[in-house]
């Protein structure tokens, strides 16, 4: 049984396709999610995102391949908002699953990664697991967003900083 209520999440869905957006919307609403803001491209999700209106969005579910502004790009920015929204849970959603492109999207800060086609279940365990177990913030030089490493693993090479 999971602790997370979703039926309780702000949950903003970036998406520049009308019929895809529209499925994620139904899909969310037979889980019994209520409150959806839309953004139809990436310049519009960080405008809303910026505003003070915006600011109680819990979970943003975004598509890569959007005209304009990419879905990696998108997220590269929302991490360097000057706001709260900017440690947002990200869930990316593409029919690209390469690897390579999800460690490019994982490299820009998304903390979850969902293959097209998506299924009402599998769309609802990325949100579950993203809110149960949020991961840790980094903030560094090169990168704001959350700890990139999927587990927790102990250091197994001596550290050389001791000697």
């Amino acid at each position: 049984m999971s602790s997370v209520d979703v039926t309780k999440l702000n949950i903003m869905v970036v998406e520049d396709n009308v019929h895809f957006l529209t499925l994620i919307r139904s899909i969310l609403e037979a889980l019994g999610m209520s409150s959806i803001e839309e953004a139809r491209d990436g310049i519009e999700a960080l405008e809303l995102l910026g505003d003070e209106e915006h600011r109680d969005i819990d979970l943003v579910i975004l598509d890569w391949k959007m005209e304009g502004m990419d879905g990696v790009e998108c997220v590269s920015q929302i991490r360097k908002l000057d706001c709260d929204n900017r440690t947002v849970p990200i869930i990316m959603v593409t029919g690209y699953t390469e690897t390579s492109l999800q460690n490019e999207a994982r490299d820009a800060g998304v903390n979850d990664f969902l293959g097209k086609p998506i299924s009402p279940q599998s769309l609802l365990s990325r949100i579950v697991s993203v809110m149960e177990a949020p991961r840790e913030w980094i903030e560094s030089d090169g990168y704001h967003g959350p700890d990139r490493r999927r587990a927790s693993e102990p250091y197994k090479v001596p550290d050389r900083r001791k000697s």
